[in-house]
């Protein structure tokens, strides 16, 4: 087999999901561990495994294609409500499917060599939760009653009314009820065998639509509200078959079930990508067999802040390219609509996640301790968590607006004049600043820098661990100074547009993050010992992140551009 290693599978197989490596077959080799390094020709992991690894880089090539490629692809098509979504999550589906087929095949192959692996279970999970999901769009094409059938002579059409919205045409914004789509569009009356067949189905069935539109413009925000799959739609057969179906269909269900089935579904497209990511990192370490026993606690320190690394990454390139310009995150002014409540600022969420992970995170690295003896290694562990436990706690009290006025009590107490007696000078120096109306809190950035340089001196027990950590030490400390740079410019010149400003600064910090985060999760002792025994190196692993980083960022910038078109596409087949 060939001598690919776990740690550059690591970033080669972001997307491998499950698979389920493990098996329930007792051991082959019971009287073997995986610390046999001078024995190599016993088959301690996945990795190395002599019989069926045609197996299982088929697994791993499947699963990176269905959920680095396809997945992310059917999510974007789901959240811009594109016809699209059904023909996308089948593709998905279809490479789930087979990568799971190979998977069991290759189980039964193979002993256990990683008994009672995490990666197993939260990958049927997943499975599960998708499919759920997929369910709940088909049926949600056929419980929404399928209507809008062109005129005859005409092409058909069917347009979905699951999950209405504000694009969705003027017949679902009537109060009453409308037409089902087997009406002829010439005559609302029915024969009375067909409206005996159908007539209890269809009065749940316009009852649970009209709720549902109700529903929608309540829980969703405007931008979102394109509709679940409008225009033609993509399903094969008659339409008096589909409508039969929808009316049967939407009869099982009342409007408060569909309520929940659209909260559920809106809430996957959210999670589920990270999930996977989950998934996918505890396929890589069941397939290394990483972290067993009480080695565990290092793997979940160094993977657990890694990940989270990676994922802020993603988020700042997401921020650069305009998500979360609703809330104010994409550098911009937060489009002011009526009734709008509070949003919590980009600074806030990151110092709120970095106050939430020092105090869960606090005794993690000690855990691990073969004797429980405190170690200076282990206070510097401590320390690091007060810091983050102390930095957030900081940082959310700056984003916090009632703080900030607060603060200004001194100034305002000193206002003897009132504002009617003023003149135009005194006016203007009571006036608030430009800069309040943007947030501008350096303290999250603080905190990963100091935390860079730190790593980027801790002392190692090898010399490979020593450059690793250093490595993604350094770009988390570029990552801040790019993040610096980013509220000179801002502070200089505030944002005046709700359009993204698209700071190129924040480009750079998105790089160093996504990077800092892989290389972060490959300095665990395991995944360093896995280097060390393949005779690779440090910079090794370092150029394959980086090359493996800037692909990465082309393609979710292609996927966010590709929501975009999907939502345009929708309202031009629409207008």
């Amino acid at each position: 087999m060939s001598s690919l290693t776990p740690a550059v599978l690591l970033f080669a197989a972001m997307a491998l999901a499950h698979g389920g490596e493990s098996s329930t077959m007792s051991m082959g080799a019971e009287n073997h561990t995986v610390d046999t390094p001078e024995e190599p020709q016993t088959p301690n992991s996945y990795f190395n495994y002599p019989k069926h690894s045609g197996a299982l880089f088929a697994h791993i090539v499947i699963m990176c294609v269905a959920w680095v490629v396809s997945l992310p692809v059917a999510v974007m098509f789901s959240i811009a409500r594109s016809r699209f979504t059904i023909v996308s999550q089948l593709v998905f589906g279809a490479l789930n499917a087979l990568g799971v087929f190979i998977a069991i095949g290759y189980n039964a192959s193979t002993p256990d060599l990683y008994p009672n692996n995490a990666h197993h279970k939260l990958g049927w999970i997943v499975t599960v939760t998708l499919t759920t999901q997929f369910a709940i769009g088909i049926v949600g094409k056929l419980a929404g009653v399928l209507q809008g059938l062109a005129k005859p002579h005409t092409q058909q059409y069917e347009q979905v009314a699951f999950i209405p919205t504000e694009s969705s045409s003027q017949q679902l914004r009537s109060p009453g009820p409308y037409r089902l789509s087997d009406d002829s569009g010439h005559s609302t009356v029915h024969s009375s065998s067909s409206h005996s067949r159908s007539s209890s189905a269809s009065t749940v069935a316009e009852h649970a639509q009209y709720e549902l539109n109700n529903m929608h413009k309540e829980h969703f925000d405007e931008e979102e509200d394109v509709g679940f799959a409008s225009g033609p739609a993509f399903i094969p057969g008659s339409a008096t078959k589909w409508t039969r179906a929808s009316e049967t269909i939407a009869g099982f269900f009342s409007a408060r079930v569909w309520r929940i089935f659209a909260v559920y579904y809106d809430a996957v497209d959210r999670v589920i990508l990270p999930l996977g990511f989950v998934t996918l990192a505890c396929g890589i370490v069941t397939v290394g067999r990483f972290f067993e026993d009480t080695r565990i606690y290092s793997g979940l320190a160094h993977w657990i802040k890694g990940g989270i690394f990676f994922w802020l990454g993603l988020l700042t390139l997401g921020r650069w390219s305009g998500s979360f310009g609703d809330f104010g995150w994409a550098w911009n002014i937060r489009p002011r609509r009526a009734g709008q409540g509070w949003r919590p600022t980009a600074e806030f969420t990151e110092s709120f996640l970095i106050f939430v992970y020092g105090i869960t995170n606090v005794f993690l690295e000690h855990l691990g301790s073969q004797d429980g003896v405190w170690t200076h290694q282990d206070l510097e562990h401590l320390s690091i968590t007060i810091l983050f436990i102390g930095g957030g706690a900081c940082g959310m009290l700056i984003e916090s607006s009632v703080v900030r006025e607060l603060l200004n009590t001194t100034v305002d107490e000193s206002i003897s004049v009132s504002e009617g007696l003023m003149v135009d000078r005194e006016r203007g120096e009571i006036e608030k600043p430009g800069q309040y109306s943007f947030s501008m809190n350096p303290i999250p950035a603080v905190v990963i820098l100091l935390l860079g340089i730190m790593m980027s001196s801790h002392e190692q027990p090898s010399m490979i661990s020593t450059m690793v950590h250093k490595q993604w030490g350094d770009l988390l400390a570029a990552a801040s100074f790019s993040r610096a740079l980013t509220y000179i410019i801002l502070w200089l010149r505030p944002p005046t547009s709700v359009y993204p400003s698209r700071p190129p600064t924040e480009l750079l910090t998105s790089f160093g993050l996504i990077a800092g985060g892989l290389i972060f999760m490959a300095s665990a002792s395991d995944t360093v010992d896995a280097i060390i025994r393949n005779q690779l190196d440090a910079m090794f692993l370092y150029t394959v992140t980086m090359g493996i980083v800037g692909l990465l960022m082309a393609w979710v910038l292609f996927v966010l551009a590709l929501k975009g078109w999907a939502v345009r596409k929708e309202k031009a087949w629409r207008a």
